[in-house]
């Protein structure tokens, strides 16, 4: 049974780099054909698709938050890893990493069959 498990700061200030860790057990990230995915929800606002790593290490980026993010794995590890940098309060919200079959279409949800617990990140001074 596959599962997804983040990690990083609950709380960060203005300007700092965000980091989270997702670690997969109970299967590969490497194999298969999935898109792992970090997925975010500020409060009271809609989920957002920051950003996927493929099976085969490609990297794709959502459109809102490019500029600021980065995304990496380690695959000794079977974890991958969400940068966001310059964070603000806006960037509040709970992160979620997840496994998809592709690629989002219209929501951040698409294709989306497993979620960690979520992590939420306050950004405040």
């Amino acid at each position: 049974q596959v599962q997804l498990k983040e990690s990083g700061p609950g709380l960060l200030k203005p300007s700092q780099t965000l980091s989270l860790t997702c670690t997969v057990s109970g299967g590969s990230i490497t194999s298969g054909s999935w898109y792992w995915t970090w997925i975010r929800q500020p409060p009271g606002k809609r989920q957002e698709w920051m950003g996927s790593i493929a099976y085969d290490g490609s990297i794709y980026y959502g459109p809102f938050l490019k500029s600021r993010t980065s995304i990496s794995r380690d695959t000794s590890k079977n974890q991958f890893t969400l940068q966001l940098i310059s964070v603000t309060p806006e960037d509040t919200a709970e992160y979620y990493c997840c496994r998809g079959s592709h690629l989002p279409i219209q929501v951040a949800a698409d294709g989306i069959d497993l979620w960690g617990k979520g992590i939420l990140v306050t950004v405040s001074s």
